[in-house]
């Protein structure tokens, strides 16, 4: 063997090396397939300091769904210039 690997190869031990690989592409969070379940820990947190920064406590809900969370998160995230 001469201990080249082809590129299928490389793609199949390094992921990352395949540009055209979309698995991981970032979705809209109304395509989440666990968007309707309870917004994680780390959600809550943030969006919860997040509407403190931008002055807008009625943003935080304890009970958001993680699509619901991600999207207040990323309006916050512009209104506050995080983004």
């Amino acid at each position: 063997m001469t201990g080249k690997r082809t590129k299928d190869q490389a793609a199949a031990e390094n992921p990352k090396s395949d540009p055209t690989d979309e698995s991981n592409r970032i979705k809209d969070p109304d395509e989440w397939t666990t968007g309707s379940e309870p917004m994680t820990g780390a959600q809550a947190s943030y969006l919860k300091t997040l509407s403190e920064q931008a002055k807008a406590p009625d943003a935080y809900e304890a009970d958001l769904d993680k699509a619901e969370a991600s999207k207040r998160i990323d309006a916050l995230r512009k209104e506050t210039g995080k983004d």
